[in-house]
């Protein structure tokens, strides 16, 4: 029986990765740091072995990879405000340097890294106008206002992934846009359904790009077990405006859409006084400069590579609502 290691287990991707290796038969290891919240596993815990670790724990991560065949790294720290960025870069690059550094120590069959479409970079020329553009798999980084911390430290993180490829690891990379599923109403994208939820009145002129979890999962799957190897894969359903999307969702909730535009002197106002208000309530900023700038952009990512490498077709974006939203209301 192949086995498997999934870091960052306990969230919205990890538990979604373990749940489709344990009903295709492979024995799961979790590595879930202590204490960590277990609640999107509960229905799996029987079946899947918890291994208490933290990817900048190195003994851990020896005795978590130890006879493991793959290694899934859904593990990162994802956060826009300042405070965070000194351990998101700790996290994301000296975690995944770690990891990377064990799975050749231990001769794994092939990792497959979790990363994101911000590691793809935005390109300057197009932090001119806001127009943003086409990004693909060939896309090259280079600094821009419109790369945040958290893109850089996927970057980087990357950088090291590709260093074990040239070391002699099999790797394997997706880069995932806005991912959408059943998590919990307070963190990453599902609060973007709080939002419409809460009937809130505003939304910015930008573009979302999306992919269902189940998408991304079943493609982390079949490329793991599969023989590509040494190759990204950008896994995005789809590209649409804010004021589409939260009017989609307004529709499954039965609320009302956000119907006002902000402006970007709005924006401009609104992310400086939630700095000021996170500063002496000491709580995390709901929009900070990152977040304000990114949501005006409209890029777009393609998703041909994926779908040519493995047949694969993307859900249907009211699909994807429709189902994730009738999770939250119930």
């Amino acid at each position: 029986m192949n086995r498997v290691l999934i870091t960052g287990a306990n969230g919205l991707v990890g538990s979604a990765t373990a749940r489709k290796f344990t009903e295709a038969g492979y024995k799961v290891s979790a590595l879930c740091r202590t204490g960590s919240d277990l609640s999107l596993l509960k229905d799996i815990i029987s079946k899947i072995n918890i291994i208490e670790g933290d990817i900048l724990d190195i003994h851990s991560l020896e005795n978590a990879l130890e006879n493991q065949d793959f290694v899934i790294h859904t593990a990162a720290l994802v956060s826009f405000a300042p405070k965070d960025r000194n351990q998101m870069f700790k996290v994301n690059v000296e975690g995944t340097a770690n990891l990377v550094n064990i799975c050749l120590e231990k001769k794994v069959k092939k990792l497959c890294h979790v990363s994101s479409i911000a590691a793809l970079g935005r390109p300057t020329s197009a932090s001119e106008n806001m127009h943003g553009g086409v990004i693909d798999e060939n896309q090259k980084w280079e600094d821009s206002p419109l790369n945040s911390n958290y893109a850089k430290s996927k970057y980087e993180g990357e950088l090291e992934v590709w260093r074990g490829e040239a070391e002699g690891l099999n790797v394997v990379v997706v880069n995932p846009s806005i991912i959408l599923g059943e998590g919990d109403w307070y963190k990453s994208s599902t609060q973007l359904f709080k939002y419409v939820y809460d009937q809130h009145k505003y939304y910015t002129n930008g573009n979302i790009n999306y992919v269902d979890v189940n998408d991304l999962v079943t493609a982390i799957f079949k490329l793991t077990i599969s023989e590509i190897k040494g190759e990204r894969f950008i896994l995005n359903g789809g590209t649409t405006t804010y004021k589409v999307f939260f009017e989609k969702i307004a529709t499954v909730f039965g609320k009302k859409a956000p119907f006002k535009t902000l402006s970007p002197f709005a924006i401009e106002i609104l992310w400086r006084l939630e700095a000021v208000r996170a500063f002496f309530t000491k709580k995390a900023p709901l929009i900070t400069k990152e977040t304000a700038h990114n949501s005006r952009t409209k890029f777009a990512y393609k998703n041909q590579k994926i779908q040519k490498a493995i047949n694969f077709q993307f859900t249907d974006l009211d699909e994807t609502i429709s189902r994730v939203g009738n999770f939250l209301l119930n």
